[in-house]
């Protein structure tokens, strides 16, 4: 199947709602960058292009920050690339590579160049049929990348944002950005979500910091009741239902409508989660960057045994741009299956549907509340949402000093940072420390609630944003 261009629709959310969780001060500035982004971009379009409507932080941030913009009274657009099964090889190769991480090992040279460039000529040519000057068109990330030019032999103005990244120069990586030079070396502006990861040499006049952000309003992070927690997770089969059979469950969801769990999710394990049990839980999508593999380990030998703790990893059953998802979750389940029959019943693997977009945020919403502690043990990360997320559910999180994590979390304030991401063992103490202290976990949790409100919430991502796209950054 060739490339080609979906709309994804979306309607608007009322920004007016951050006006409660922002201090006074902050929403009037918020107010008036509205008002003078509104008037700049009145006739103009933004267009945001990526690779996936669903799965990962970028369709998330984009599914709220183009509502709110909407709303803010942006004409503001979402078109996804879809592509055959070769060309999202090339770029989870690409994004891997970006990583420092080999991936699957294939190479990026003259063969893959030409496949990348046929795959992306489709949209190219729809791309050149939509947009207009004075309209601004985001790309975000390696696989939107080769439509740059498209955009600029439209007189239009294009932004490349790039959501990975790594903070020390590697030959992988060197290659990857070599390989995606010559595309993206004509836009008006690069955006990177942290400093460290601008390639040397850069124009720095064209480009800008912007760090992800989270929308704290979203079935993913709005309040739920504790009875909504338990009744989701027992819907989605990932706690002991009392009951002979899951059983769908709707959870109210604050000013937005109810949620109804209905798809259970595929569970690894030899029983289910018992509710009192004190959960360790890493959200990820399946992929070896967030070390899995690791996060069992170093829990199985370094806390387990000195904790009554469950451990559960939870990812997506597919997501469309990720082919490696599939062989690291068949590698998480063998990796369980090794384990002794007294640790595969602490341990749960669990892949929850995405038939339902809202239906799979609300478990992952819930089951993060339920975490008694969460961890992002990553060997590589562009920013890493999911612990700003479990951070505004004032959880403590035990993270790798890693890309955008270590912006995120204050070492002994907000949270804990393990410097190694590799060493299994200060990773597994550091979990254990917090399992054996409420209190402590109670303060990082609080501490790290606080953090978000100040620097990782939508408000702050759309002034950054409005900067951008108006011209007057």
């Amino acid at each position: 199947m060739a490339a080609a261009l979906t709309r994804v629709q979306l309607g608007r959310l009322s920004v007016d709602r951050f006006s409660g969780v922002l201090p006074p001060e902050r929403w009037q500035e918020f107010q008036a960058t509205r008002t003078r982004t509104a008037e700049a971009m009145r006739g103009r379009v933004v267009w945001n292009l990526n690779s996936t409507a669903a799965g990962g932080g970028v369709a998330e941030e984009l599914s709220s920050l183009i509502a709110y913009a909407t709303d803010a009274g942006v004409d503001a657009r979402w078109l996804v690339v879809g592509a055959d099964p070769a060309f999202f090889v090339l770029t989870k190769r690409i994004h891997n590579n970006l990583h420092g991480a080999p991936g699957d090992g294939g190479d990026l040279g003259a063969v893959e160049r030409e496949l990348y460039e046929r795959a992306l000529k489709p949209a190219a040519e729809e791309l050149a049929g939509l947009v207009r000057p004075g309209d601004v068109v985001i790309l975000h990330d390696p696989q939107t990348a080769g439509l740059v030019q498209t955009v600029k032999d439209a007189g239009v103005r294009a932004v490349w944002r790039c959501h990975v990244g790594i903070d020390q120069p590697h030959p992988l990586a060197q290659r990857a950005w070599d390989f995606l030079h010559p595309y993206v070396e004509p836009v008006d502006t690069w955006i990177m979500s942290r400093s460290a990861f601008a390639w040397q040499g850069w124009d720095e006049s064209r480009l800008r910091i912007i760090p992800p952000s989270i929308d704290a309003f979203s079935v993913k992070n709005a309040p739920m009741s504790g009875a909504d927690v338990h009744g989701v997770l027992a819907a989605a089969g990932l706690l002991r239902n009392h009951g002979d059979a899951p059983a769908p469950y709707r959870a109210a969801m604050g000013e937005r409508h109810r949620v109804t769990v209905q798809h259970g999710a595929e569970m690894v394990e030899e029983e289910p989660l018992p509710p009192g049990a004190d959960l360790v839980l890493q959200v990820s999508r399946w992929d070896r960057l967030k070390d899995p593999s690791g996060v069992m380990q170093g829990f199985v030998e370094h806390a387990a045994p000195h904790s009554d703790a469950h451990l559960m990893l939870v990812g997506p059953q597919a997501v469309a741009d990720d082919p490696e998802s599939a062989v690291v979750l068949a590698e998480a389940t063998a990796q369980w299956r090794a384990l002794d029959a007294a640790m595969r019943r602490r341990v749960h693997l669990a892949a929850l549907s995405m038939v339902d977009v809202e239906e799979n945020a609300l478990v992952v919403n819930a089951i993060q509340r339920h975490a008694a502690v969460v961890v992002q043990k990553s060997l590589a990360e562009g920013f890493g949402l999911t612990v700003s997320e479990a951070m505004w559910k004032s959880r403590p999180v035990v993270a790798s000093r890693v890309g955008g994590i270590q912006d995120q979390i204050e070492d002994g304030r907000s949270g804990v940072l393990v410097d190694d991401p590799h060493d299994l063992r200060a990773y597994g103490e550091a979990v254990r420390r917090l399992l054996a202290d409420p209190d402590l976990r109670g303060r990082l949790g609080d501490a790290a609630r606080e953090r978000v409100v100040d620097l990782f919430l939508a408000t702050r991502h759309l002034e950054q944003w409005a900067a951008v796209v108006s011209g007057s950054s």
